[in-house]
């Protein structure tokens, strides 16, 4: 059984299906009804996909009956229905509401969640400003560490992968802007923290190449046969290995030793030294 529908279950949908005024913004008219016929209408309009309106419908219960249990009820759903709306500010706020009245309740679990996606809807391009990024991974951890056993842990488990990696992409979308224009180190600061803050993600071997780049650039040959090292150490059979290979090998800089043959000692000393 469904979230929707555990909480709509106990109704007896087809008694209650009465008529609610609304306007053409969707607010609705003020006619008093039971709490029950309010959110049945409100669930119906849900139900049509007429979310502004369910929303709406939904804070009437709140407004006509707000000590009630439909109350407490119609306070989450408004929260998913402004979601579905792309309200994700009104979303954020009623879900918000909920857990601070009711932080108890075992739909409170859905509340923390519902604020997690919210904000993960509103990841900007990694052109842009990454603050809806950050904030949507606190909340996804924030998910994951209160409700570890849930089901909502299991996505908002992947969802920070998907976030860490775009947090890691803008760096690289910045790193290579300062590399483009010759502000090496600039670009290298960068590169390093994607390894340091994000070295689960797919943008580690570009990382790794990235700063073998600069390193060339700089002249500092021994940097960039010792990261071109741990790019292939980890991976070896990329194209981004390959392409550090080859710019080293035009430079006339040697790896020296197979990457097969490496120590694994020295590549866990390298790491820690170049990027800890």
């Amino acid at each position: 059984m469904t979230f929707m529908s555990r909480i709509v279950a106990p109704l007896v949908l087809s008694a209650l299906l009465a008529s609610c005024a609304s306007g053409p913004d969707n607010s609705v008219a003020y006619v008093e009804r039971p709490a029950e016929t309010i959110y049945a209408t409100a669930f119906e309009s849900l139900d049509r996909q007429q979310y502004p309106l369910a929303a709406a419908r939904f804070d009437e219960v709140e407004r006509q009956h707000p000590y009630s249990e439909w109350a407490r009820r119609a306070m989450l759903m408004a929260a998913y229905a402004n979601y579905e709306s792309n309200n994700y500010d009104e979303a954020i706020s009623d879900a918000q509401r909920f857990i601070s009245l009711h932080p108890g309740n075992r739909n409170a679990a859905y509340a923390y969640y519902l604020i997690a996606i919210s904000h993960f809807e509103q990841i900007m391009d990694v052109g842009r400003d990454q603050a809806a990024t950050q904030q949507a991974l606190l909340s996804l951890e924030q998910v994951v560490r209160r409700f570890p056993d849930s089901r909502y842990a299991t996505d908002a488990r992947l969802k920070i992968d998907m976030t860490r990696d775009h947090l890691a992409g803008k760096e690289m979308s910045v790193g290579r802007w300062y590399l483009r224009r010759g502000y090496h180190l600039a670009a290298i600061n960068r590169f390093q923290n994607v390894l340091r803050e994000y070295g689960n993600t797919s943008h580690v071997p570009e990382a790794l190449h990235r700063l073998v780049e600069s390193y060339v650039s700089l002249g500092i040959d021994e940097e960039a046969r010792q990261v071109a090292s741990v790019l292939g150490y980890n991976f070896p059979g990329s194209d981004w290995y390959e392409t550090s290979y080859d710019l080293l090998t035009r430079e006339g800089i040697s790896i020296g030793e197979s990457i097969e043959q490496a120590d694994p000692s020295f590549m866990r000393r390298a790491m820690q030294r170049l990027f800890g």
